[in-house]
């Protein structure tokens, strides 16, 4: 498919190196509460999480805007090697982790991607610190992303900043 900017989809690949040991950056992603901290850009909550962090299971994700609204995601994992690799598919949902199959319903545009496939990795450097990658797979529109990219980076960025928070 030839996309506005594209010759064929893109992938979105994020690298951050974070003052911590592997094992807090891996408890930020398969620990409800440490998810919480950091999930959302900037000026988001993540008021709940219904972590199933398995191979097979599926977590419901929730976010809420700075206005009160609530936007929920499932993350459905496929592959975890702890400590070094996590991939799931995230996708729009309700509260009851029902797949939401029109986004402009939660205010969302149209070509709002789906069924993206994210993949985690983690590398354990000297010092204690960590190299995260994240990518997330097969975007067909540059306007999604460059909202993703925008949000991901607000995200670990809150990510960061919690772990160096007591």
């Amino acid at each position: 498919m030839k996309l506005e900017g594209y010759e064929e989809a893109q992938d979105l690949v994020v690298t951050r190196v974070f003052d911590a040991p592997v094992e807090r950056v891996w408890n930020a992603w398969s620990d409800p509460d440490h998810l919480m901290r950091w999930w959302g850009p900037t000026g988001f909550t993540s008021p709940t999480c219904a972590m199933d962090f398995r191979e097979g299971g599926t977590s419901l994700v929730c976010m809420r805007s700075p206005d009160g609204q609530h936007f929920y995601n499932t993350w459905a994992y496929s592959t975890i090697k702890p400590r070094h690799l996590i991939e799931f598919v995230m996708d729009l949902a309700d509260e009851h982790g029902r797949r939401v199959d029109d986004p402009t319903g939660q205010g969302l545009p149209p070509d709002f991607p789906r069924d993206v496939h994210h993949v985690v990795t983690l590398v354990e450097l000297a010092d204690d610190r960590t190299e995260l990658t994240v990518t997330e797979l097969g975007y067909t529109s540059a306007t999604m992303l460059e909202i993703s990219a925008a949000g991901l980076n607000q995200c670990l960025d809150k990510m960061a900043a919690s772990f160096v928070e007591p």
